[in-house]
């Protein structure tokens, strides 16, 4: 009789199962069809995503894409196990960076990579993906979930996020940038997705965990630095539509207001930004107290409470500062557009 017992391994034995695969993908599916929008061909399942341009309402596109990720927040998100918020992240800091170029948010698609997939963690962060994409009236429209045995520890994933928008040709931003220009400041909701690195060490060196009482809020101290990345997308496309009103948008990322204003202005043009427009939020305060972090390095490293800034026209400043506000954002204006270079200050953060 011959020996029918099992000696061959498989790809489960390996450490990656496809069947967990395809359940995730089915878990997903409504959330991903909650985000349908009018361009979108097909749902999730196929080799590649379609789109149609036509049917998104375009006569003559330009299309602009975008990549980025989480960055090391997710370690906070990962270590507590809160990981509901990062999807949002994920999204924002795509799309917010894509109608900076003047572009409309049409479709997304997501890179999420494990060691091991764990079904009720993999779906909770593709459902903030799915929450993302329709908050911002873009599309879930495909992904990849890669299971990596041996590239990531136990419990750990990375995420990456790609997304198109379009735009018709010729109204791409920045565009007619000028002396006198006014710069109005959409609020942010907390530290978004940057300098993360930095916020870590902080906590290390204050001793606190992150699970203790978030000293200057309500619930955990992870909790309160795990809130999602504002998503603009609305309100900026919003304020596009009062034509010739809005020359820039700058989505205050990583290196700050210091670093990203610039991006935005022509040669011989600078920013000078009023610090005492806003009140510097409270995570702020306790992230410059605890770090000793000094006023120049806070601008460069963090958004500091500002999260997107419109540069508009002097008399269009508040019609647009009223469209964010329609759209449930909180305005201020906070400088203007000057002869020079780079960015400059007057008054202080704190």
């Amino acid at each position: 009789m011959s020996d029918t017992s099992k000696t061959g391994l498989t790809y489960a034995d390996a450490g990656v199962d496809i069947d967990a695969g395809n359940t995730l993908v089915e878990r997903i599916k409504p959330a991903a069809k909650r985000t349908t929008r009018p361009g979108v061909m097909a749902g999730l399942g196929g080799f590649g995503a379609m789109f149609d341009l036509k049917g998104a309402g375009y006569s003559d596109p330009i299309l602009v894409g975008a990549t980025d990720g989480v960055g090391t927040k997710l370690r906070i998100a990962i270590d507590t196990g809160n990981v509901d918020g990062v999807g949002i992240d994920l999204v924002a800091m795509c799309v917010n960076d894509l109608v900076c170029q003047g572009a409309e948010p049409l479709f997304f698609l997501d890179y999420f990579a494990t060691g091991k997939l764990e079904l009720e963690q993999a779906t909770r962060i593709i459902n903030g993906i799915a929450k993302g994409c329709e908050l911002s009236g873009c599309a879930l429209i495909g992904g990849e979930t890669a299971e990596m045995p041996g590239m990531y520890p136990e419990g750990d994933f990375d995420l990456a996020g790609f997304s198109v928008g379009a735009m018709e040709r010729g109204a791409d931003l920045p565009a007619g940038v000028e002396e006198g220009d006014v710069l109005v400041g959409i609020t942010s909701n907390g530290v978004h997705s940057n300098g993360y690195s930095l916020v870590r060490a902080i906590v290390e060196k204050s001793g606190l965990g992150w699970g203790d009482d978030c000293p200057w809020g309500a619930g955990t101290l992870g909790e309160a630095l795990l809130a999602p990345t504002t998503l603009y997308v609305k309100g900026c496309v919003a304020a596009l539509k009062d034509e010739g009103a809005v020359h820039a948008f700058a989505h205050i990322t990583g290196g700050g207001l210091t670093e990203n204003l610039p991006r935005v202005l022509p040669e011989g043009l600078g920013a000078n930004v009023e610090l005492n427009a806003w009140p510097l939020p409270p995570v702020f305060k306790w992230l410059a107290e605890q770090g000793g972090l000094d006023e120049a390095e806070m601008l460069k490293t963090f958004n500091c409470g500002m999260g997107m800034v419109a540069v508009v026209k002097r008399d269009k400043a508040q019609a647009i500062g009223n469209t964010f506000e329609a759209a449930g954002h909180s305005v201020a204006v906070i400088g203007e557009i000057v002869a020079g270079e780079g960015v400059s200050y007057t008054g202080s953060l704190v």
